[in-house]
């Protein structure tokens, strides 16, 4: 674990730092699996996640809930939980809507690899826990991702094959949140 990371919910302070998050992370992770030419689609992602952390931010009594570590001042990662998303909805005909996704996890392409990752994902399980909330599902159509999903939360509850083109499937979980408290999220 990094020395002085600390996992808090952000404040309007934290929004620059958090959409360097979200540029940066973004753009590598389409970089990383040869898609850095879908311009249109990174910039995309990048707005839609600024754009919902700032709702967040601003609508305090929504039902999304967003995490960030910091270092310092600066936030180098960022989770949300919230309503569940298209994709989940689609890939599984409406079966999870119910259920919260866990969601915008990016992390600086610098800190990556070091637990930061699975830090926010236990300290959002934790809040979870205290609310009451039983389950959360995930999804990926990112394979460097859906690797790491597989390693954390085991077997997908739902595989779309070529949802995002030849070989481009889509993976959603559905995981229990006592599964994942108190630090067992690896």
């Amino acid at each position: 674990m990094i020395n002085g990371l600390c996992i808090i919910r952000p404040t309007h302070d934290d929004m620059e730092s958090a959409y360097n998050v979200f540029e940066e992370s973004i753009t590598d992770a389409f970089e990383k699996e040869g898609l850095g030419y879908l311009n249109v689609d990174i910039a995309r992602e990048i707005e839609y996640k600024k754009d919902l952390l700032k709702f967040s931010l601003e609508n305090t009594d929504s039902n999304i809930t967003f995490l960030t570590a910091k270092i310092s001042d600066s936030v180098i990662a960022t989770i949300s939980f919230g309503p569940c998303g298209a994709e989940i909805k689609e890939c599984t005909n409406n079966q999870l809507d119910s259920i919260g996704e866990l969601g915008s996890l990016y992390v600086l392409p610098n800190y990556q690899g070091k637990g930061v990752g699975s830090a926010l994902i236990n300290a959002m399980v934790d809040y979870l826990h205290i609310l009451g909330v039983e389950q959360f599902c995930l999804d990926s159509g990112n394979k460097r991702a859906q690797k790491r999903w597989l390693r954390k939360f085991g077997e997908p509850y739902k595989v779309v094959k070529d949802y995002w083109g030849k070989n481009g499937g889509h993976m959603v979980w559905l995981c229990k949140v006592v599964d994942y408290i108190d630090g067992t999220v690896k």
